[in-house]
């Protein structure tokens, strides 16, 4: 949610840059965001413990930095120069869904985290926490933003990432095991960062829903939908 604050900024410092992509179709920039988010999923998920796989790491967070920038473009290339479409929209949240679910199944089924269920039940709690605020939007017509944001989520996952990979390099091993039921993953910012985003998932969700439910209920107050039994009285 605090990073969502800053759209309006960033959207501010991309003239030049929307400027030099005149040419170019939103569509084709959300497009080209997919494969290269992928890719770095992929990189982390096939990383080692190794300084090689350190530099993986590396890389495959540059690819998310990537991807995310390019996800930052084409909603403010199509407002500028008058491409606002309903597909492209369409496009764009199914495109950063998809991703979502890449990167945190990524990392949880690498070598850092190692329990691939964990990460299905983290996208899972993630998907449900974006779809409330996206069925907000096809109902309300409003967009909720409320919770653990996705651009929260993935600045976190991108340090945990990188913090990974600098403490293979310094020699830094992880910090022991987590308690209880997770007591066969080990604690470092990777496997932290996946319980965030399964948490923060499903805060986001009870946020959401309470958030939608308050908006919805006022709207059916002021005007509700028209019911059968009274279309049947009319005829």
């Amino acid at each position: 949610m605090a990073l969502e604050k800053l759209r309006g900024a960033w959207e501010g410092v991309l003239n030049p840059v929307l400027e030099s992509l005149s040419g170019v179709k939103p569509s084709t920039v959300t497009w080209v965001a997919l494969p290269i988010g992928v890719l770095g999923g992929l990189a982390v998920l096939t990383a080692d413990e190794t300084t090689y796989g350190a530099n993986m790491l590396f890389g495959g967070g540059l690819l998310i930095i990537m991807a995310m920038i390019l996800d930052g473009l084409d909603g403010p290339l199509a407002r500028k120069y008058g491409n606002v479409t309903r597909w492209g929209d369409y496009l764009d949240h199914t495109f950063d869904r998809l991703l979502d679910a890449v990167w945190i199944l990524c990392i949880a089924g690498s070598v850092f985290v190692g329990d691939f269920a964990l990460g299905l039940a983290a996208a899972w709690l993630t998907l449900l926490g974006s779809y409330m605020g996206t069925q907000a939007q096809a109902v309300a017509g409003t967009r909720n933003y409320r919770g653990f944001s996705r651009a929260d989520r993935t600045i976190l996952s991108i340090v945990a990432i990188f913090l990974t990979g600098i403490f293979i390099h310094a020699d830094i091993g992880d910090f022991g095991m987590f308690p209880g039921i997770l007591n066969h993953i080990p604690i470092n910012p990777m496997s932290v960062i996946v319980l965030i985003s399964a948490f923060g998932g499903l805060w986001t969700f009870l946020v959401r829903f309470q958030q939608a439910k308050f908006e919805i209920s006022q709207i059916d107050s002021e005007n509700p939908l028209p019911q059968p039994n009274q279309a049947r009285e009319d005829e």
